[in-house]
């Protein structure tokens, strides 16, 4: 098992390329809104183009992050962290080049496939890669850093938005991608593969017949053996199900994935139609936000973890999200989401909260696979979020509005969190739960 200071390799690709992811949002919405609503603040259609391009982001997770989890699980995860890194550098290029409305077309296409597997799987992969490498007692301290990393990063890449200019932003972000891309290839150390010393590490989907070995083994078949393995949603349905933490734990990671994906682009819009927020007001509200988020995750959680319990954090982190969008959804002036956001320091544990629970459940071999479905769970809820809040984000800042409340969709993506609550309830005052397997196509459970 590594150390904490061994993972400092991880910790530099992690901050590299979520710099090159946040350092882009910032300025997105004014480039979206200009190329398809030239000098407008509202624009139905950008509203509507976000909200299905987050929809097919969602559904593509879905499939992607399970198989990409899974493959880090036997061939390495050094090797497929590299794909997501790799993708993310393509979209930004395409708008350092040009930012007219056929660019933003070739982005948006681009975008749209590539963030299958770089919004979410950078991320996935990096606690997978923490997880398995680090020991259960350190476990929470190494998410919680690893996710405070990127939550630094996002506050950095913000920062960077708020004093570049939209032409240079782009360049940026393709160069910090690729610098990840180089950095973790040369110094980033591969872990993975199957650990057959001990017999609770053994994988959940692999046949008690099956030979793990490279020796004497066809690599291609092996390949191919392993997308059909991961593509089989009852074996996938038999993980979530093999205890209760991991079944309300994937009810949670809905909920919760629902309402981040309803904060995502309806609060943006809903910022710029009623407040006129433009890209210095994103970046700033959002450098308030990742500020508190690196405070939370990298200060907050590795402390109260040991004092109160992953789970207590969880329940804690939920009430703050429902608190803070509640606040949001009133906002009368420029500085209310401001201040909203400073608030909630602990809004920002829920992620790694759930992500650290999830990793207990299972053995290192399985930590790709475990965080990928709980992602992939999370990326469901994504495809679901523009179908209800798009419509309503565009009904209620319309004049078609039944009643006077036009933050009345940031309120019902409040409700996803206070509806988690239940669960997350249920996590902490109930059992815990001990590790099962599946064997020959069923549920065991281990002695």
């Amino acid at each position: 098992m590594y150390k904490l200071s061994d993972l400092k390799h991880l910790f530099v690709t992690v901050f590299l390329a979520n710099f090159a992811l946040n350092v882009v949002p910032p300025a997105i919405t004014d480039i979206t809104v200009g190329a398809l609503c030239p000098a407008q603040d509202e624009c139905s259609l950008a509203i509507y183009f976000s909200g299905f391009q987050q929809a097919i982001l969602g559904l593509g997770s879905m499939m992607m992050l399970p198989l990409l989890g899974h493959l880090s699980d036997v061939y390495g995860r050094k090797a497929l962290l590299t794909v997501p890194v790799a993708a993310s550098i393509i979209p930004s290029v395409i708008l350092a080049i040009g930012r007219s409305t056929n660019y933003f077309y070739a982005y948006y296409a681009v975008k749209t496939f590539t963030g299958m597997v770089s919004d979410s799987g950078i991320e996935c992969l990096s606690i997978a890669y923490a997880a398995a490498n680090i020991s259960e007692e350190k476990r929470v301290s190494a998410i919680g850093i690893v996710a405070g990393i990127g939550s630094a990063a996002s506050l950095f890449g913000t920062m960077a938005a708020r004093f570049l200019s939209t032409a240079h932003i782009f360049l940026v972000a393709a160069i910090s991608s690729t610098v990840a891309a180089i950095y973790m290839r040369i110094f980033l150390k591969e872990t993975g593969g199957r650990i057959k010393s001990d017999p609770l590490n053994q994988p959940i989907l692999v046949d008690d017949g099956e030979e793990c070995s490279d020796s004497g083994g066809n690599s291609s078949k092996r390949v191919t053996e392993s997308f059909k393995k991961v593509l089989q949603l009852k074996d996938i349905f038999c993980l979530l199900k093999s205890s209760v933490t991991l079944s309300l734990a994937t009810v949670i990671g809905f909920l919760n994935g629902l309402g981040e994906g309803g904060q995502q682009t309806p609060f943006l819009y809903f910022l710029k139609a009623r407040l006129h927020y433009n890209k210095d007001n994103f970046a700033i509200v959002m450098l308030i936000g990742y500020s508190a988020a690196a405070i939370g995750q990298l200060f907050l959680m590795p402390r109260l973890a040991p004092i109160m319990g992953e789970e207590a954090i969880l329940s804690l982190s939920l009430i703050a999200q429902f608190i803070n969008m509640l606040i949001d959804s009133i906002a009368w002036a420029v500085w209310v989401p401001y201040v909203a956001n400073l608030l909630p320091i602990i809004a920002f544990l829920t992620r790694p909260a759930l992500q650290s629970i999830v990793s207990k459940q299972v053995g290192p071999n399985e930590q790709g696979l475990a965080q990928g479905c709980i992602a992939g769970i999370s990326s469901f809820a994504n495809i679901l979020s523009p179908l209800i809040y798009t419509p309503l984000t565009d009904l209620f800042l319309s004049n078609r509005a039944p009643f006077n409340y036009p933050g009345f969709n940031l309120f019902c993506v409040g409700l996803a969190w206070l509806i988690a609550l239940i669960p997350s309830m249920i996590i902490q005052f109930g059992l815990h739960n001990s590790r099962h397997r599946i064997r020959d196509g069923g549920c065991s459970l281990d002695a």
